[in-house]
């Protein structure tokens, strides 16, 4: 719950940083993080901290430009769907993910057209930023 709280703070204040009002209050209810999500989106929220779970939709090639990332579409309840980019240079890649598999996320959210995309899913190893993980089937990559 504390991620939660944290996260519709720095959400509304993403929204007021990007031209947008933050809501005064809110429903227990839309502290989910699909909720979440759905109002980072139409906010076009950046550099958010979130919590979230979805469904894999599709496992991408890995890209390799740069830092190397385990890159895979997931769905959420919602219909929502963001892109995960698991930076496998930093932490273990997914084994064997595969469609239809369930998998849980913190990390950071940045919007884009088509929904958004996670990333720093992975330890901070200079203690600068709040880590991230994926976890699927009971195992944590961190």
């Amino acid at each position: 719950m504390k991620h939660v709280v944290a996260a519709i703070v720095l959400l509304g204040l993403a929204g007021v940083a990007a031209g947008g009002c933050a809501s005064p209050s809110h429903d227990a209810e839309d502290d989910t993080g699909d909720a979440i999500l759905a109002r980072a989106f139409e906010e076009r929220a950046h550099d958010l901290q979130v919590e979230g779970g979805g469904t894999v939709v599709r496992v991408l090639a890995d890209d390799t430009e740069g830092g190397r990332h385990q890159r895979f579409v997931m769905r959420l309840d919602s219909g929502q769907t963001l892109l995960v980019a698991h930076n496998i240079d930093l932490a273990p890649r997914v084994e064997d993910l595969q469609e239809g598999d369930a998998v849980a996320f913190r990390g950071v959210y940045e919007w884009n057209a088509e929904g958004g995309t996670i990333h720093w899913t992975h330890r901070d190893l200079e203690g600068k930023h709040a880590s991230g993980w994926l976890r699927r089937g009971g195992r944590t990559y961190p």
